[in-house]
């Protein structure tokens, strides 16, 4: 059994004194990421080949040929808000970032729904990246072996089910050995992932007229005016927030980072950039070479939605197309193992200040990792998998939906209590104000308008899969429903570990009026 070290707010974090801005350290060890390497962490996060193979078709159904100004919309929040994740960290650079930082700018409570937020997006997509990892390695084997039949297995539930489990225990096993060994996997998948996206534009440019249902570019894919309703805006960037998601977790690392301060930021907001340029090349490509079109090879096919590269990788790649399938495989895998530092280290931090049980706060001494968050983190998402694949006849398209919903709240939650944190030196410079209240205020705003907007549109059946409970839609219930059922064990854990909540071990504070270099 690996020998384990529990800390906890009230010792000062296993001995160690709080910061002037009142976090404590928690046993992580320091200095063991770089700039680089928290880039290509957050690129293994996002998963560029699998979160564009589950969510291009549906955002596709939403927005039609304005998806590159789609990603372009929705890109503008993420920088707003990853500029505010970039000042509260330079202030208290902590392991819990939403938890911690809402919490010190509204009180205990709301950064207690804020940190439940972000885990329950993180435990979502968690069973989503295993999803697609399922149906992937499924269909490498198929094209691997040449027999079509091995494809057909990741239909059969009880298999699907049980291979999820195998993924998420080898993504656990990896995420617990520590940040050594996860840097060892992620420059291997994200640089064959990154390589496979190239061969695939470049041959979806190069052969694009060859298609029957090719259409030529257009500057008016740019042009929002074309989308009918706001619906369909708020949809469409609901859908594309899902596919920026996952740089935070640049932050959630600053503690065990060189200089985490600073490189934690800085890493947050380049890898954002980065996702944008490589999602407006694969968007354009491939609407050119499949169209938008209903059938065949068309992105509003409904066949095509649930995996677009499984339709178009043979008509693009041709021989090459089984690259395709295992830069997905390995995208998916990669993400799925480091995704596992959000929810494990923010269940660490909030048991750490004693808004969770004792044992999430354990820290192994060998690897110097959140174990006990971790293996809690897989079981939990391989259960939440299981009980969805279940319910939904479509579940990534109704899970990739409700993401939207968990990460427009907990990102513009975020992004409010930077304004309000920082609000006694906004007017302090030109400086202060953009970054510390106005992109902030413009980016927690417009991801709280989506939030409302999706939510209303979601209690209809109809939206999403089409699943529903009790006649409200599977999206809303999953998105709303998850969040509510965070207020209940918010009051539990109020009667069970009433110090944080009584502001003992964490508490509300504003920085006092100082000009950061």
């Amino acid at each position: 059994m690996t020998e384990t070290i529990r800390t906890g707010a009230s010792a000062g974090g296993a001995g160690q004194p709080a910061t002037p801005s009142g976090v404590s350290p928690k046993g992580l060890k320091g200095g063991q990421l770089g700039l680089l390497a928290v880039v290509v962490l957050g690129i293994s996060t996002i998963a560029p080949a699998y979160t564009l193979t589950s969510a291009l078709g549906p955002t596709v159904n939403e927005a039609g040929l304005q998806l590159p100004v789609i990603f372009l919309i929705g890109f503008i929040p993420m920088i707003l808000v990853s500029l505010a994740y970039r000042e509260l960290n330079a202030d208290s650079p902590d392991s819990g970032t939403t938890f911690t930082w809402v919490t010190k700018a509204f009180g205990p409570w709301i950064g207690w729904m804020g940190g439940w937020g972000l885990l329950a997006a993180n435990i979502i997509v968690l069973s989503n990246l295993a999803g697609v990892a399922v149906d992937f390695f499924y269909l490498f084997l198929s094209q691997l072996t040449g027999s079509p039949e091995l494809a057909d297995l990741a239909d059969n539930k009880p298999l699907n089910v049980l291979t999820c489990f195998v993924f998420v225990a080898l993504a656990v096993w990896v995420s617990y050995r520590g940040l050594h060994t996860t840097k060892v996997v992620q420059y291997s998948l994200v640089g064959f992932q990154l390589l496979v996206l190239g061969l695939f534009v470049a041959m979806a440019f190069a052969n694009w007229s060859t298609s029957e249902t090719a259409i030529p570019f257009s500057w008016d894919w740019f042009d929002v005016t074309k989308i009918e309703t706001f619906g369909q805006i708020a949809a469409g960037i609901s859908l594309s927030i899902f596919v920026y998601w996952g740089w935070d977790v640049c932050l959630t690392v600053n503690e065990e980072t060189a200089n985490g301060k600073k490189t934690a930021g800085v890493a947050g907001t380049l890898t954002a950039v980065i996702v944008l340029a490589i999602y407006l090349l694969v968007s354009i490509a491939t609407m050119m070479f499949a169209g938008v079109g209903d059938t065949g090879n068309g992105l509003n096919n409904a066949e095509n939605h649930e995996n677009i590269f499984t339709a178009l990788a043979s008509p693009i790649m041709g021989p090459f197309a089984i690259l395709m399938s295992l830069a997905v495989l390995s995208s998916s895998a990669a993400s799925l193992q480091s995704t596992f530092m959000s929810p494990s280290r923010s269940l660490l931090a909030m048991a750490h200040y004693e808004a969770l049980p004792e044992p999430f706060s354990r820290v192994s001494r060998k690897f110097a990792t959140p174990g006990y968050a971790t293996v809690a983190a897989g079981i939990l998402s391989a259960g939440f998998y299981a009980v969805m694949h279940v319910l939904s006849e479509n579940v990534l398209n109704d899970t990739i939906l409700a993401l939207g919903l968990m990460i427009c709240f907990y990102y513009g939650l975020t992004a409010i209590a930077c304004a309000w944190y920082f609000r006694n030196s906004v007017f302090s410079s030109l400086r202060n104000f953009v970054l510390r209240f106005l992109c902030p205020v413009l980016g927690g705003v417009g991801l709280f308008v989506v939030f409302f907007q999706t939510a209303v549109d979601s209690l209809a059946p109809e939206f999403g899969s089409g699943s529903e409970v009790f006649g409200v839609g599977l999206v809303f219930v999953l998105g709303v429903g998850i969040l509510a059922l965070g207020a209940v064990f918010m009051l539990v854990m109020s009667r069970l570990r009433p110090r944080f909540f009584r502001g003992e071990t964490l508490k509300q504070d504003t920085p006092a009026l100082v000009v950061p270099e």
